[in-house]
């Protein structure tokens, strides 16, 4: 994209009243945002009224520091000092605008990405991959390969954001993209276990994961996922919507729900309070026609019934990660061809206890959530070793602990 070709796209969108219906209405009718400026007033107003109209009339007052942060953005002196990163302003007009996006109600007229340049480029045409595909062999799209939203809780108990990474590791492995929001708790989790499922050699027909933001592309929300906002961004591709420059504001995170759905083929939603972000997307997913997966939980959680909501609204009760799979098109088998096998379930290989614990304690925890009081009650250890084996198994990865003083077993111990 050319200087003044951004210039024309930010002048449409920054415009007052102009939002991604209106400037879709607008281009549906004049073509390309420098065909639409060379309109007279009264072509506009027949499409968008006289206020809007008014206000197209003049460019906004921040054009010009808004097109020179993007344009500075696009063009950064030193990306982190990684080989292979880019970064992209693409618009409707732009053949890599991603086809599944065209098909949801509200596509967003430009979409910022930032990440690894592979997947920036060409994307490789269905069953090319086996070799360095020709001019023939391209198809002009992102390189998002086959989707699937992994979404949850930001306060996930520790089962929930072991089980958000296993099953995204397995699936990453089986071939999937794993797109997420980057937020705390599970979208971070599965962000992360995507990535350690595919190294830079994958053999993937997409990036491991993606991250859909609602902020600009300048800025990590939450900043305590900097490192794993970077991490995305060399293996993988960060979207947003929303212009460089733009702070965490409530609003635009539920919006950003409808990009994380629309990308993918299916919604798996690991854990979530009854009023949850991750339902949000679960609606939209099912609303736009996409598979919606649910794992269920504790009975005692409250961050397991929006899940169990779901189930018994029609979403598919999944304990694996192969119960996913078998559901999408295209996959017949849980990983391609040669890949190492990855966890793909709730549990995982048992683990030795820690020197001196009890096994009888493991028993009586199981996986609900016990108090100290409880488990005492259960065990008759007595409170000075009780506290001890608890802390040595929390400090094994074995038990996690709750809010309200209680313990969890975490699935595979």
């Amino acid at each position: 994209m050319d200087r003044d070709e951004l210039a024309y796209w930010l002048r449409l969108m920054l415009t007052p009243g102009v939002g991604s219906e209106t400037a879709r209405l607008l281009l549906a009718r004049f073509g390309l945002p420098a065909h639409i400026f060379a309109q007279p007033a009264a072509a506009w107003r027949e499409v968008v009224g006289p206020h809007v109209a008014h206000a197209l009339a003049q460019p906004p007052a921040d054009l010009d520091m808004q097109w020179q942060a993007t344009w500075d953005w696009l063009h950064p002196a030193d990306d982190e000092g990684t080989p292979g990163m880019a970064r992209a302003v693409i618009t409707l007009a732009d053949p890599r605008y991603p086809a599944a996006l065209l098909a949801i109600e509200d596509p967003p007229p430009m979409l910022y990405v930032h990440g690894a340049a592979r997947w920036l480029s060409l994307a490789p045409a269905p069953g090319a991959h086996g070799g360095s595909p020709g001019p023939q062999a391209t198809s002009p799209a992102l390189g998002l390969g086959r989707c699937l939203a992994i979404v949850g809780s930001r306060n996930p108990t520790h089962q929930g954001a072991d089980n958000a990474r296993r099953f995204a590791q397995a699936l990453a492995q089986a071939g999937l993209t794993v797109v997420s929001g980057l937020a705390l708790g599970i979208d971070g989790a599965a962000h992360a276990g995507a990535l350690d499922a595919r190294d830079d050699d994958d053999t993937g027909d997409g990036p491991a994961t993606v991250a859909v933001v609602g902020t600009g592309l300048d800025r990590v929300y939450p900043k305590r996922h900097l490192a794993l906002a970077r991490r995305i961004a060399r293996h993988g591709l960060l979207i947003s919507e929303y212009p460089i420059g733009t702070p965490p504001i409530a609003a635009n995170f539920p919006r950003r729900n409808r990009l994380i759905s629309g990308l993918s083929q299916g919604t798996l939603v690991v854990e979530a309070a009854l009023q949850s972000g991750s339902l949000i997307t679960a609606r939209l997913a099912a609303e736009q026609g996409k598979e919606v997966f649910a794992i269920p939980g504790s009975i005692h959680s409250p961050q397991s019934r929006g899940c169990h909501a779901l189930i018994r609204q029609g979403a598919k009760l999944v304990e694996s990660a192969q119960d996913v799979l078998e559901e999408l098109p295209g996959h017949g088998s849980p990983r391609p061809a040669g890949a190492s096998p990855a966890p793909a379930t709730t549990t995982g290989p048992q683990q030795a206890l820690p020197p001196g614990t009890d096994p009888a304690l493991l028993q009586a925890l199981g996986h609900e959530p016990a108090s100290l009081d409880a488990l005492q009650a259960r065990t008759g250890i007595d409170t000075p070793r009780l506290q001890a084996q608890l802390m040595a198994l929390e400090l094994a990865g074995q038990v996690g602990r709750l809010p309200g003083g209680l313990f969890q077993r975490i699935a595979g111990t």
